[in-house]
C-alpha cells in the first residue's frame, strides 16, 4: 500500500522532462508570418557611390536627381583632370 501511495503523491521525472522540453519549444512554434520590413521612401532612399579617394559614401537619391551633369560621356583621364588628381 505505500507504493501506492507515493505513485499518486510524486509525478515521476520521466512526465516532467518531456512537458518541459515541450514548453522550451513553444517559442519556435510562435508566429510563422514573416516579419513586415520598414520600405525605403523616396526620402530615405540611399545610394552607395564611390569616391576619388577610393572610399564609399551614402548618398541621398533625392539629391543625385537635383545634381548636376557635368558631362555623360566623359573619359577617365578627362575626369581625373577635372578632379585634380592628374596634372
Amino acid at each position: 500500500m505505500a507504493t501506492s501511495e507515493d505513485k499518486r503523491k510524486g509525478v515521476p521525472r520521466r512526465k516532467i522532462l518531456p512537458l518541459l522540453g515541450g514548453s522550451l519549444l513553444l517559442p519556435f512554434l510562435g508566429n510563422s508570418r514573416p516579419k513586415e520590413h520598414k520600405k525605403e521612401e523616396g526620402d530615405d532612399a540611399y545610394e552607395t557611390l564611390l569616391k576619388p579617394d577610393g572610399t564609399t559614401v551614402r548618398v541621398k537619391k533625392s539629391s543625385l536627381n537635383k545634381a548636376k551633369v557635368v558631362d555623360k560621356k566623359m573619359s577617365n583621364t578627362s575626369l581625373l583632370h577635372w578632379l585634380g588628381m592628374k596634372k
